[in-house]
């Protein structure tokens, strides 16, 4: 199957998109990059993790040809974020995460096409001048879909990330809107 950029399509998540979340947060091929195998989620988790009432982040839902596949949030860093991480407190900077929930969609490029969606998204909408992301040091397929589209690993942060039951090591990757 060949994807196609122009069939994805990112909405924001509704509150009747959390089947889609329970079902992809209890796939072990999933939660073992994103949450954890030891942690799958039920809805209950679900509406506690993905629909708080009062943050500053964005959520999505990802379709590829009207299908639900995935999931993406993003937000901007926050003056502790920034100064943790050497930048300039006035610099519009953004975090993201996301994952394609449906395994029958990876390692076809689609991943690609997601992540330069949310950077477009964010350049054009919130003119973002950087996006930061933290992938599991272990990752390599994010890691090569991140340099992809453009992002840097600038800082190593070792035992970072809780991750079924061990601190994971993770590099801070960084996109450039100026680059």
């Amino acid at each position: 199957m060949t994807m196609r950029a122009a069939l994805l399509k990112m909405r924001p998540l509704l509150l009747q998109d959390a089947p889609f979340l329970v079902t992809w947060l209890s796939d072990e091929r999933v939660l073992h990059y994103y949450e954890g195998r030891d942690r799958p989620h039920d809805l209950q988790l679900v509406h506690e993790h993905f629909y708080p009432k009062d943050d500053d982040t964005s959520r999505c839902l990802f379709l590829y040809d009207g299908h639900p596949i995935g999931y993406g949030q993003y937000y901007p860093l926050d003056q502790e974020s920034k100064q943790a991480y050497g930048y300039d407190p006035s610099s519009i900077i953004y975090g993201i995460d996301q994952f394609i929930g449906e395994p029958s969609y990876w390692d076809r490029g689609l991943g690609t096409f997601l992540v330069q969606t949310l950077l477009v998204h964010l350049s054009t909408h919130f003119g973002a001048q950087k996006v930061v992301l933290d992938p599991q040091a272990s990752n390599a397929r994010a890691i090569r879909c991140y340099e992809k589209c453009g992002f840097q690993k600038v800082k190593w942060h070792p035992r970072h990330e809780w991750h079924e039951g061990s601190l994971r090591d993770c590099w801070l990757m960084e996109w450039n809107s100026l680059s």
